[in-house]
């Protein structure tokens, strides 16, 4: 380690570094993803692979929307209505 990387700066200069840092950071990770992009459109399969994608992706879509869209109903409203039903057809009390 260097000497300006052991002391520790004021927050401006934190600041700084963590941008730095991060910018790094996406720059590496879009060049890899530049360089698996580049990989798959030279594939001579990359209709079929294209396609491929789009069903996983339109079966992970239904996988979401089957397990948020069907709420199971609320636990104490299953109870009331397990209790409502147990009720004795005279109105009295159980």
């Amino acid at each position: 380690m260097t000497d300006a990387s052991r002391r520790s700066g004021g927050p401006d200069e934190q600041a700084v570094l963590l941008a730095a840092g991060l910018a790094d950071l996406a720059v590496s990770t879009l060049g890899s993803a530049l360089g698996a992009v580049r990989g798959l459109l030279r594939r001579s399969d990359t209709v079929d692979l294209a396609r491929d994608a789009s069903r996983e992706l339109q079966a992970r879509g239904r996988l979401v929307l089957d397990r948020y869209a069907n709420v199971p109903p609320a636990h104490l409203e299953v109870l009331a209505q397990h209790k409502l039903a147990r009720r004795p057809a005279d109105g009295g009390h159980v």
